[in-house]
């Protein structure tokens, strides 16, 4: 129980990290907030030792990770059959493919009603849409599953009531969303997306000017008031104490205005994301604070802080466009100088490695490590395979490429010109290297069963991203996978055997170390990881369509099998790879 002493020591705790965003300490977020923890601690000490909704990883002295943690990224409606609400169906679609067995958390995207952009314009942050499903249906998925949820809290949905209420005059929304006035200068704001910064709305006391970051229907919450950062981290704390083992802070980067800047990155959204983290420590602890930042490495890694104060994990945006630069340059050389680059601030820190996700393939992260002209390839290998690209507009009015809109699948290979076996052998390539990098994996949905690009989506909608977040029928997802013959079979049954064989190998823990070996960068790249009881495991790739030989170190590796291809090898004899071959050594 927490002494009276404790808790003015903590409460004050509370106090420096708001005052950190706001320079002081608002009354009605220190009181707000005081009371949130109370009611989480009085609830904690009532059902001690009961079962709850609510994570308990670190109050029950269990890791944050370990080598078991895979995630899936997936939509609550990404499969749909008659009788079954699509949460329901998708969570059937997992068990009845053993897949509970192989991945421990499913990361649902948005399932909140939401009026646009597939779920991120929430109109209501704590209701489950009903054409998806229930929160009982979630709660069943996480019976079996750990859970990962969004908060989408940069903007909400032109139709949530506080924006109602914002445009109506209530005095209660008067400043629950940022404006400007358009005759100031915004062009030092960094933009995502080619469209307007500013969205006119008309009030009963005249236009106002709203900030619309993304889409004329977001509408960019005003943090610099108390009262919106209240009812967002209180929605934080319900999201946790509703299941949520790992929370995803959506575009956190964009979440403080100040004109005159870029409107990225500032301190006060760093100091937001402390305060968010130190309250979740306080009222769920154990739960994982993941942030979302497509932007440059060293960006993106701020988001860490010192390790023990911010973020516990931030997506490795720069793995999928080095990953795609090097299979298609065969110069491994930028990937492996890039992973000897990577350390974390402290073990309450990891990565959360992925290749592909309902967005394009960033190029942002890219910027800085990978030459511009492969970059430009990129590009253009991305529109010779059918697919599109996304723009990003420049302070100077120009525009840039944002992202790659296309499958993984699809940008690792040109469908049209090689075979299933040898496209499925590039791609399983490319995710067994993610699989075994230093951090939490994060799969696709549509990495998983081998998804093509849903060209017809994008000319259908409109919307580039729709390329890759195609929505199955079970019926024609069952059809997809039961050729064995097949591009999608080939790839399902080959990510499936990779996870089954990595759930098995410690030396995959989050936690154990990684080394880089020194091969050659002409389409080679490995590295060592190793485990707290010096369990270790040899990771070697060949990224070319050519068979490689090559002599290992046995001082940095010693092996005596390959554990992926059930394979008895010897150190003394030189290592052969077959084309697009990624050996696990132990």
């Amino acid at each position: 129980m927490t002494s009276a002493t404790d808790e003015t020591t903590d409460f004050q705790e509370t106090h420096d990290r708001i005052r950190e965003v706001y320079g002081e300490v608002p009354d009605v977020l220190a009181e707000g907030l005081k009371s949130l923890i109370n009611t989480c601690r009085t609830a904690s000490v009532e059902t001690s030792g009961a079962s709850s909704e609510a994570n308990s990883g670190a109050s029950s002295g269990n890791p944050l990770w370990d080598h078991r943690d895979v995630v899936l990224i997936t939509y609550a409606d990404q499969v749909r059959a008659l009788g079954l609400s699509p949460l329901q169906t998708q969570h059937r679609f997992l068990t009845d493919n053993g897949l509970e067995q192989l991945i421990r958390c499913v990361h649902l995207l948005p399932f909140c009603p939401s009026t646009s952009d597939d779920g991120f314009s929430v109109a209501d942050y704590l209701a489950v849409d009903p054409e998806f499903g229930t929160w009982d249906d979630i709660h069943a998925l996480g019976r079996d599953f750990d859970l990962m949820y969004d908060l989408v809290l940069n903007h909400s949905s032109q139709a949530h009531e506080w924006f109602q209420g914002f445009i109506a005059d209530n005095p209660q929304y008067a400043e629950f969303y940022a404006t400007a006035d358009p005759s100031e200068d915004l062009s030092s704001v960094v933009r995502p997306r080619s469209l307007p910064l500013l969205t006119p709305f008309e009030t009963p006391s005249g236009t106002r000017y709203v900030w619309t970051t993304f889409s004329a229907d977001q509408v960019d919450l005003n943090y610099a008031n108390p009262q919106v950062m209240l009812r967002m981290i209180t929605t934080l704390v319900e999201y946790a104490l509703r299941g949520a083992r790992i929370i995803r802070l959506d575009a956190i980067a964009f979440l403080w205005k100040q004109i005159g800047t870029s409107c990225l990155h500032l301190p006060q959204t760093h100091a937001a994301v402390k305060l968010m983290r130190h309250v979740l420590d306080r009222t769920v602890p154990g739960t994982i604070v993941l942030t979302e930042t497509n932007v440059p490495h060293q960006e993106n890694i701020s988001y860490f802080g010192d390790g023990n104060d911010e973020a516990h994990m931030v997506y490795q945006f720069s793995l999928p466009p080095l990953m795609l630069d090097a299979i298609h340059s065969g110069d491994t050389g930028v990937l492996a100088d890039w992973m000897r680059s990577l350390s974390l601030p402290s073990d309450q820190t990891t990565y959360f490695n992925f290749t592909a996700s309902h967005d394009g393939i960033g190029v942002r992260p890219a910027e800085g490590l990978v030459p511009p002209e492969r970059i430009d390839r990129l590009v253009q290998i991305v529109r010779d395979h059918g697919s599109r690209i996304g723009m990003r507009a420049n302070s100077d009015g120009t525009e840039s490429p944002y992202e790659l809109n296309i499958t993984y699948l699809d940008a690792v290979a040109d469908r049209r010109t090689v075979s299933a076996a040898e496209h499925s052998r590039r791609f399983l390539a490319t995710q067994a290297i993610m699989l075994s990098m230093r951090g939490v994996p994060a799969v696709y949905f549509h990495s998983l069963v081998g998804s093509p690009s849903d060209i017809d989506a994008v000319k259908t909608s409109g919307i580039p991203r729709r390329i890759n977040r195609h929505k199955y029928d079970a019926e024609e997802l069952n059809a997809a996978l039961s050729n064995p013959d097949s591009l999608q079979r080939r790839v399902f049954e080959g990510y499936r055997r990779l996870l089954e064989v990595r759930r098995r190998h410690v030396a995959f823990d989050p936690k154990a170390d990684q080394e880089v070996l020194d091969l050659p960068t002409d389409g080679l790249i490995g590295f060592v990881r190793t485990a707290a009881d010096g369990q270790r495991v040899g990771v070697i790739a060949n990224l070319t369509d050519q068979p490689r030989t090559i002599r290992i170190d046995p001082v940095k590796v010693s092996y005596q099998c390959d554990v992926l291809a059930q394979e008895d090898l010897s150190n003394a004899m030189p290592l052969s790879l077959r084309p697009f071959q990624v050996r696990w050594l132990k």
